[in-house]
């Protein structure tokens, strides 16, 4: 079961519509994406505020806001977040949390962690969220170090490959105000925060990239061809296709060297592959290197080792 009921209430509205999703739909694993998407489309909805930590106290009958912040927000240590078609993608996620000293964020009734969504923040298109609450140290009475983390299950999660772009972080903190587990759920009573503008992390299609130079061995002063492929994950049909027209630096280094160096720059076809030819020299190993582009990561394949005779 992927969905966590809890981690959609990042406002108490949200906390009360949370609480009404039908069994059927919580039991649907593919089904998460779109009802934490309207659950919490719905709470942005509800909060008036438009940016900063803001108080969503909306099913509660109490109008202050839970007393918590959030800063020094990192997500997966700055870098880009590369992800395939298929394996689960868990990213870190490290912060501050700053508390009232009459607020208790280590209860048992008690939630807070940080999120990823896209879209704006009050109509989000899409949001990412973590499996595992996060683990806290408290440093004072009132101010704890939090380590989370954010799950990213591409074949539910993504709508499509639009998802390559800049997410936003969000914290939340909802302290519920009574046992998670009693028939007599009041949503009444919950309490909630959520707090905007806390960075921004890139989400990238995954990039392959192949290399083969031929033929093996070799006699100097002959063609050497070099094929290969470059090819970055599709969120639409989950599977591998060839990225078109992107330069490929073609590099070789010495067999007695450690340094590569580039002998020229080609571009890929219109179905990713690659093809070159260079005069053989001396042995060593030629590779093909892709810089990226915003939407897919940097990728260099393995030397390819050709002897000349």
């Amino acid at each position: 079961m992927r969905i966590r009921a809890t981690v959609a209430a990042v406002t108490g509205a949200l906390a009360l519509s949370a609480l009404v999703v039908p069994a059927s739909a919580q039991a649907d694993e593919a089904s998460h994406h779109s009802v934490i998407t309207d659950i919490m489309r719905g709470a942005y909805t509800a909060s008036g505020a438009k940016s900063g930590a803001r108080s969503a106290a909306a099913a509660s009958t109490d109008d202050t806001p839970l007393n918590v912040t959030f800063s020094k927000v990192t997500v997966n240590s700055g870098k880009p977040i590369p992800v395939g078609t298929t394996n689960t993608v868990t990213v870190p996620t490290t912060y501050t949390v700053t508390h009232g000293a009459d607020v208790d964020i280590f209860a048992d009734d008690f939630e807070l962690g940080v999120d990823l969504y896209r879209g704006s923040f009050d109509d989000p298109t899409n949001v990412l969220f973590g499996d595992e609450l996060p683990t806290c140290k408290a440093v004072s009475s009132t101010v704890a170090t939090c380590k989370g983390q954010i799950d990213v299950w591409p074949q539910i999660d993504f709508i499509s490959n639009s998802d390559a772009t800049t997410w936003k972080a969000v914290g939340y903190a909802v302290d519920y105000n009574q046992d998670l587990n009693s028939d007599d759920f009041d949503p009444s009573l919950v309490v909630s925060t959520a707090q905007d503008g806390l960075g921004t992390t890139l989400l990238q299609r995954y990039s392959k990239l192949t290399v083969n130079a031929a033929p093996e061995p070799v006699k100097k002063g002959a063609t050497i061809t070099v094929t290969g492929k470059l090819s970055r994950a599709n969120w639409e049909d989950f599977a591998y296709h060839g990225y078109a027209t992107q330069s490929v630096k073609l590099q070789f280094r010495k067999k007695s060297s450690s340094t590569y160096t580039t002998v020229k720059t080609i571009k890929t076809s219109t179905t990713g592959t690659l093809k070159t030819t260079v005069k053989a020299v001396e042995d060593g190993y030629w590779r093909y290197s892709f810089a990226g582009t915003s939407t897919t990561p940097t990728v260099t394949t393995a030397g390819d080792f050709v002897d000349v005779k």
